[in-house]
């Protein structure tokens, strides 16, 4: 009973959890992003008011997220590697979304343009190269025995 072989969640070729997160969180940011439009052509103060909702929700999806790599890559050591890029595009869209809730924080129209739809355009190109490569902020590695 002492020596009994305990499966790793590598070895039970689990998948990855963290891919969930990502696209939830990106979706907020991309919202936002559509708000922030919908705020310029009409003026109307509640497209300000659900961006900066999108942005607080995109996150605590976008730490959910993180949390979930993390576990990933230390339970999965073995199979998975991180591929930088792409980690690096996640947690640079994570902090522009930050600092665009803190811009958003303002009142009236200097909370959207030009520095608050400008941020949300950069997140959008950030999000679709994420989606381009599935989601995945890792890669399979070999594993060899």
């Amino acid at each position: 009973m002492l020596n009994e072989h305990r499966t790793s969640l590598a070895e039970t070729g689990a998948r990855p959890v963290h891919p969930i997160f990502v696209p939830i969180a990106a979706t907020f940011m991309l919202g936002a992003l559509v708000t922030d439009v919908l705020y310029i052509e009409t003026y109307l103060g509640m497209w300000e008011t659900f961006s900066i909702w999108l942005l607080t929700a995109a996150m605590i999806m976008a730490g959910i997220g993180g949390i979930a790599l993390l576990v990933d890559l230390v339970g999965r050591r073995s199979l998975f590697r991180p591929v930088w890029c792409r980690v690096l595009a996640c947690v640079v869209g994570a902090l522009l979304s930050l600092i665009n809730a803190f811009i958003h924080s303002r009142d009236g129209w200097d909370a959207v343009v030009p520095s608050g739809v400008t941020i949300s355009a950069i997140v959008a190109v950030i999000v679709v190269y994420l989606a381009w490569n599935r989601w995945d902020l890792s890669a399979r590695r070999v594993a060899t025995r």
